[in-house]
């Protein structure tokens, strides 16, 4: 995507978040946004577009770290708890309870009964969720092989980015085909038709990042909504389903 383009699109984008963000606020609207994805798949560029210009008193972004002693011993779900939005507030979580499905699982973090029973629990947790009138979504941000090697390598080179670096990020590429049978698992074993999966390509990350907005935006109603701006790339975005692989949008 060019550069001009990509501008003008953010710009009108972000006036309709604006719009959302108010409708939210009028009508104590509850929003719970997660983004999953393989390591520079573009989560935290896609979080702070969405959240540039919205008033950060009604909008938060969740990224736990590692669970403590005490939360180790507790149910899985109940730190994320207490970071779920409340009336007329918008949450993005940067990585979830999913982490059990991906990173945990592929690390050996979690063992085989941790993992069984969070793919036997999530269903009902996220139901719970939905039925309690949170407008909850799931993104799921991949990128290919090859430019994931390509943001890792420039990662390692600009200082501004050296926080991003870790242990986890120097074994992405060697454990690719696991990580890559994980995530197809969890699409396989987590994809409601409450919540589903939506998949977004990245190897474009202007794309990928307007596209997630329109995508957004489209799904919910507010006022004075303008839905000439809300028209998404189904090249780009789509809802989870065995033709994703077929298109070449979840790479192998």
């Amino acid at each position: 995507m060019k550069k001009e383009v990509y501008k003008k699109e953010l710009y009108n984008l972000q006036v309709e978040l604006v719009k959302f963000q108010k409708h939210v606020i009028e009508e104590n609207v509850a929003v719970c946004i997660i983004l999953e994805g393989r390591d520079t798949a573009g989560k935290d560029g896609t979080i702070k577009r969405f959240t540039e210009h919205l008033s950060p008193r009604e909008v938060r972004t969740v990224a736990l770290g590692v669970p403590s002693d005490k939360e180790k011993r507790s149910w899985y779900f109940q730190r994320y708890v207490p970071n779920l939005p409340s009336a007329g507030e918008i949450v993005f979580f940067n990585r979830s309870w999913y982490n059990r499905a991906g990173v945990e699982k592929v690390m050996g973090f979690c063992t085989k009964k941790q993992y069984k029973d969070f793919i036997e629990e999530v269903g009902s947790f996220e139901q719970m969720l939905t039925h309690s009138k949170i407008c909850f979504l799931k993104y799921y941000l991949d990128i290919s092989k090859k430019e994931q090697k390509k943001r890792l390598e420039a990662r390692k080179i600009d200082p501004l980015k050296q926080w991003k670096l870790s242990p986890i990020d120097a074994k992405a590429q060697k454990k690719w085909d696991a990580y890559s049978q994980a995530r197809d698992e969890m699409f396989n074993q987590t994809s409601f038709v409450y919540a589903p999966w939506y998949i977004v390509h990245t190897d474009d990350k202007k794309e990928a990042r307007i596209n997630i907005m329109k995508h957004f935006l489209s799904l919910n109603d507010y006022p004075e909504k303008d839905k000439s701006l809300l028209l998404h790339d189904h090249d780009v975005i789509c809802k989870f389903d065995p033709l994703c692989y077929e298109k070449g949008m979840i790479a192998p």
